[in-house]
């Protein structure tokens, strides 16, 4: 059964954090709360662990992961950005927003669109997530924690307990979250286009 943790989302416990980061590092998921709504998480070196994932949310290689980065700056270690896709992240980091970018020779193939070089990348306006990443000193391979089937995102950590305690490791209480999706941006070739409405208002990015 999955450990849980209730972290204080304002003053995270740093003995928490540094026990999600041990379970990480020993190739374990986790499910985990962001300022859009709760996510599966591994590092990215964790084959497995992606796997996982996939499995859980039953999906194939063309379902985007999403490297989620501590800062813009760490962002741009992961994707090719240039003027115009920079403008248009920093208006929309940190904040509930998954940019698709064409990745760079960092990333591994297996973190890539299969067939168009691509990866997702965000930065969540989240306190548990940025001290998480800080602890863990790289982004967390992840995906938005909908079950086979559902439309809509699971919201509490009994509820994903429940669905998922025997498929991963940790579960991650962090007060509220809001049971929107991020809004998917598509940066990668000429036009930008959304291909998702969520959570992130697309005024902020200048598309409406």
């Amino acid at each position: 059964m999955a450990q849980r943790f209730d972290i204080h989302p304002e003053n995270p416990q740093i003995r928490l954090l540094r026990e999600t980061v041990k379970i990480l590092r020993g190739g374990g998921v986790m499910a985990y709360p962001t300022d859009s709504c709760y996510a599966l998480g591994c590092m990215i070196g964790q084959k497995d662990g992606m796997d996982r994932i996939r499995r859980l949310r039953g999906v194939d290689d063309d379902h985007h992961f999403t490297l989620v980065c501590r800062d813009l700056s760490e962002l741009a270690q992961y994707a090719r950005v240039d003027n115009r896709q920079y403008r248009i992240l920093k208006a929309g980091t940190p904040g509930s927003y998954t940019f698709i970018l064409q990745a760079t020779r960092e990333v591994p193939r297996r973190l890539q669109h299969p067939k168009r070089s691509t990866i997702g990348l965000r930065v969540p306006e989240h306190a548990v997530v940025q001290a998480l990443l800080a602890e863990l000193g790289e982004p967390i391979l992840s995906m938005s924690l909908i079950p086979p089937g559902a439309t809509e995102p699971l919201t509490e950590p009994d509820e994903i307990l429940e669905h998922f305690g025997r498929q991963i490791d940790v579960v991650i209480g962090g007060g509220g979250c809001n049971g929107e999706v991020s809004t998917v941006v598509d940066l990668s070739g000429d036009d930008i286009t959304m291909l998702r409405r969520g959570r992130g208002d697309p005024a902020r990015l200048g598309l409406e």
